[in-house]
């Protein structure tokens, strides 16, 4: 037989090894379970503040790994470097202002940290389930002192069915 010959055979056992074998098809983490649960949000400075701060970011929630909790994830850019941000998701829109109710404890939303790149990373974790709707939105602070000032806001949209 030559090799021309045998080349299709080779070819064909190790397809239907491929095909046939014990491992599973699609694997699924923890995260992917989560993926169609998320909230998306992208963060900007308010119009009112172009020129003076130009913040930008993103933010998520999910349902933490036993569903019984809601975990949250900010990131930030373009802060000044060495700032602190107060920060929280609260129910309702952007543009609503403090008067809408933080979505968990206020404790649980550590201030933001910026560092020497004007960057800012943040976790919290709400101890509610995650919604299925509903209207939320994720707003910074200019500081603790100046709580009143939104520096960067974004709506989270649900995740899609």
């Amino acid at each position: 037989m030559s090799v021309r010959q045998s080349l299709p055979a080779a070819f064909l056992l190790l397809a239907s090894t491929a095909c046939f074998g014990n491992s599973p098809a699609v694997q699924m983490s923890d995260q992917d379970m989560t993926l169609n649960s998320r909230w998306h949000a992208n963060l900007a400075s308010p119009a009112d503040l172009a020129g003076a701060v130009q913040m930008s970011g993103s933010a998520s929630m999910a349902p933490s790994p036993d569903s019984a909790s809601t975990h949250i994830t900010l990131n930030l850019a373009n802060a000044a470097p060495g700032g602190q941000h107060p920060w929280a998701v609260r129910w309702g829109q952007c543009g609503s202002g403090k008067s809408s109710a933080v979505f968990g404890s206020t404790e649980s939303y550590r201030p933001l940290e910026v560092d020497s790149k004007g960057h800012a990373n943040a976790n919290a974790s709400a101890q509610l389930r995650t919604p299925s709707a509903g209207s939320y939105f994720v707003v910074v602070y200019a500081s603790a002192a100046n709580s009143e000032t939104v520096v960067a806001c974004g709506n989270l949209a649900p995740p899609t069915q």
